[in-house]
């Protein structure tokens, strides 16, 4: 079977957007946020209740800023192309709080239409994270450190991707205990665990169907602005 063309800039621009829509998703269904995004989630959640300025998606790409300064540390480097990771964070962020609103005209009331959210949320999130691994762009920070470490240390993706999800579903955990008590869950509930443990496999098995079906290939001749030498990446 011929593969169709899909351009590596709109699989920037779908992933952004995938990813946004789908946490939107995961809110409204009120399982459980993606183990990624629940460590600024729960920060969200205590910092809106002081300050009513403070939005989810300005708490990710603040986090996210953190997660950038994290890796150039741990890879004893720091590139331009990293500071267009925090502009995709901060297009992010906006893009979910958009998507925020949207979702929230919408009331899933009974547990079949809140696992539907959720389902769909976690389809799409994943879908968004495959689409962002097949763009020489600079993804989000949480993407980007996973694909930067990962190259650096030779670690395969995919693995690496669950292990750092796990560590974020913990933070998590941690948040919310300190922030709202032991016996109240906020933000991370089952649906995060089952997105820590899944996730990662969920996007192997999404990247490969696109693979499968499209061919990946730049329409604008921007790519050498962010590839990271092989040398540098520990190859």
């Amino acid at each position: 079977m011929k593969k169709r063309l899909f351009y590596t800039e709109l699989a920037y621009l779908f992933g952004i957007l995938a990813i946004a829509l789908g946490t939107a998703f995961m809110e409204r269904a009120d399982f459980g946020m993606s183990m990624v995004v629940a460590p600024a989630y729960v920060l969200y959640l205590k910092l809106s209740a002081t300050w009513e300025f403070v939005t989810f998606g300005m708490m990710e790409y603040t986090l996210q800023a953190i997660v950038l300064l994290l890796m150039a540390a741990l890879l004893r480097r720091f590139r331009l192309s990293y500071l267009f990771s925090f502009f995709t964070a901060v297009l992010y962020g906006f893009a979910l709080d958009g998507c925020m609103a949207l979702v929230g005209l919408f009331s899933p009331a009974t547990i079949p239409w809140r696992i539907g959210f959720f389902v769909a949320g976690a389809l799409l999130c994943s879908l968004g994270v495959a689409l962002m691994f097949h763009t020489y762009l600079a993804p989000e920070a949480y993407e980007l450190f996973v694909k930067e470490v990962s190259a650096r240390f030779c670690i395969d993706i995919h693995k690496f991707k669950t292990l750092y999800d796990c560590v974020s579903c913990l933070l998590g955990v941690v948040l919310s205990f300190v922030f709202f008590g032991l016996w109240k869950f906020e933000g991370v509930k089952w649906g995060t665990i089952l997105c820590a443990l899944c996730n990662g496999a969920l996007i192997g098995l999404l990247g490969k169907r696109m693979e499968a079906r499209w061919e990946f290939a730049d329409a604008l001749p921007f790519r050498r602005y962010f590839e990271v030498p092989q040398q540098a990446a520990g190859r």
